[in-house]
């Protein structure tokens, strides 16, 4: 990939490697400790080492097999190190539903378009409470020095554990919660994940785990297409950071008004056919994650980079995503006057779709993209033969309708307009 295209973390992160000699003293030693101030040289260390999940890894660190950990507030370490967990939501798991109390009038449940908000709310309206069947109270969040403490991690170099020093290292607590017999952490994303770093559950988990006598339960919250999904886990040993293993997941949400049949037959029914737009044909094939990426452009505009470095999207699922967004007329963009970076915002349109309460919200979406005439014909034609036709007649329809795409990349395409299509049907619940 040319390095036009590289990310600024990509960009700075080669240079490191280069001056320190990196890669050749983790062949030597099994890792490297690298000072902030070495790397702040370069770009801010906050910026430059935090990698929430793996495809955040720069270039030169996905290649070689490497991530980076803190071990004190000026000092990392790189090595070969298995420092993910991959997260598999359960399609199976029964959605509880839970009511909005009446009485609370400071939380827009239509509206939690930020990792605090979304927890803020499923404590108020007594999710967190229902996780373990115990009344909780929230009694700590924000950043906090990790104390000292020593670990084993997977070190796929040496083929053996790898231990790891830290010493007052700074963590980020998004949540505490306690109850009579547990202290539950939360670690919370507003959107749908692959994987997450286990550092944020374990750096809190080991501080809190000698400050209080109780169990200490760590516990992944994703908040993503209006689901809060809790993933209850728990670290066998102590002293192995990729001791992690998941108890338990639970799915929650608000207030559901169920979407009909009826109710997308009349959506399809009333909609006013646009042609294809000049834009690329998206390939972006599952809907949920454009719908992530709108509910994160609410809360602020975004760069490529910005979207590559800090959520569960790699540079080329950002040019899809973003592509996808622009084609169904949600998402815009601009030249930011200051960076002079292309920036990534909401329409006016999306803005007051994504305020409306889920079912009008999801009927909106709906709407947006039957109106393309691609997905008009092959959703007419779904209804018509009772599944979603073969490869090859949603190929012939994009053919017809897209003379700008060719053989080989229509066969892309149609996996897209498959995946929307199916995403369309699992929203109907009758």
């Amino acid at each position: 990939m040319s390095k036009t295209k590289k990310t600024a973390n990509d960009r700075a992160w080669e240079t490191l490697f280069e001056t320190h000699k990196i890669l050749e003293e983790v062949a030597r030693n099994g890792c490297f400790e690298i000072e902030a101030a070495q790397i702040n040289k370069q770009r801010e260390s906050r910026l430059m080492a935090k990698f929430d999940h793996s495809v955040n890894l720069p270039d030169i660190f996905r290649e070689n097999d490497l991530s980076i950990l803190p071990i004190s507030r000026s000092k990392y370490v790189i090595g070969k190190f298995d420092a993910h967990f991959k997260v598999k939501y359960d399609s199976e798991i029964e959605v509880i539903p839970f009511e909005f109390p009446p009485g609370i009038e400071s939380i827009d449940y239509t509206n939690l378009y930020s990792e605090s908000s979304a927890l803020h709310c499923a404590f108020n309206i007594g999710i967190i409470d229902d996780l373990f069947g115990e009344k909780t109270a929230f009694t700590v969040s924000g950043r906090m020095s990790t104390e000292s403490f020593d670990f084993n991690i997977i070190n796929s170099f040496a083929n053996k554990p790898y231990s790891i020093k830290v010493k007052n290292s700074q963590c980020e607590i998004d949540a505490g919660f306690e109850s009579n017999n547990y202290f539950v952490l939360i670690e919370a994303k507003n959107y749908a994940i692959d994987d997450f770093l286990i550092r944020q559950l374990y750096y809190p988990y080991r501080l809190w785990s000698k400050k209080i006598a109780k169990k200490v339960i760590p516990v992944l919250m994703t908040y993503s297409n209006d689901i809060f999904s809790f993933f209850i886990y728990e670290f066998s040993q102590d002293e192995d950071y990729n001791s992690l293993k998941l108890r338990e997941q639970k799915n929650y949400t608000i207030a559901p008004e169920e979407i009909q049949r009826s109710d997308v037959d009349r959506v399809f029914n009333n909609i006013k056919v646009i042609a294809e737009p000049d834009i690329p044909l998206p390939q972006a094939d599952k809907f949920e994650r454009v719908v992530d990426l709108l509910s994160l452009l609410l809360e602020r505009d975004l760069t490529k980079d910005d979207i590559t470095e800090n959520y569960q999207f790699d540079r080329r699922q950002t040019d899809y995503y973003t592509n996808a967004g622009l084609y169904i007329g949600l998402i815009e963009n601009y030249k930011d006057s200051l960076t002079k970076k292309v920036t990534f915002c909401l329409t006016s349109e999306g803005r007051s779709i994504l305020h409306k309460r889920p079912k009008l919200k999801y009927l909106d979406l709906i709407n947006k993209v039957l109106e393309k005439k691609v997905f008009y014909l092959v959703f007419e034609l779904t209804l018509k033969e009772g599944d979603i036709p073969p490869e090859d007649e949603i190929c012939k329809i994009i053919s017809e309708n897209r003379p700008d795409i060719n053989d080989t990349t229509i066969k892309r395409r149609k996996s897209t307009v498959q995946g929307w299509i199916s995403w369309i049907l699992s929203q109907i619940k009758d």
